[in-house]
């Protein structure tokens, strides 16, 4: 499972000129799934985004608080192209990405799992072609990882 967490002031998520969600302060997650993946790495990823000290405090002291800390809120987009492969030809290979079924329960379980944060969680469309409106803070941009 692989995330980019991006720090933003603001993001949302349009699909057919419609917007589906969008969030204040805090995370715009893009979420890629792999066949091997389970809830497993999906636990220790939630934790992750959960606990990094990625914010100021009031004294503006960097790296000092977390999303929790300062009751941010999170934009969950899912984002099979996170496992493309583009090392051999001209069109990217999807082969790691896993099977939408699978993908998409993993999807909706990541979701499910942060709404019990009592943070204000967004998400896109699963499968659905979206515009996301990303105003990174920073910027900063990581990429988190769990294989299995």
């Amino acid at each position: 499972m692989r995330i980019i967490l991006q720090r933003v002031t603001a993001s949302s998520v349009s699909v057919a000129d419609k917007t589906i969600g969008s969030i204040g302060r805090g995370y715009n997650l893009l979420l890629g799934i792999t066949a091997t993946d389970s809830e497993t790495e999906l636990d220790w990823l939630i934790q992750k985004c959960l606990n990094l000290r990625l914010f100021p405090d009031g004294d503006g002291k960097p790296w000092s608080q977390t999303i929790q800390d300062i009751n941010g809120e999170i934009l969950v987009i899912s984002q099979f192209t996170l496992y493309g492969d583009c090392r051999k030809g001209r069109k990217p290979s999807f082969s790691k990405a896993a099977p939408p079924d699978q993908a998409e329960k993993l999807y909706n379980q990541f979701i499910d799992r942060l709404n019990f944060t009592g943070l204000k969680i967004a998400s896109g469309q699963f499968g659905a072609d979206m515009q996301v409106t990303i105003e990174n803070d920073g910027p900063v941009t990581l990429i988190l990882e769990r294989e299995a």
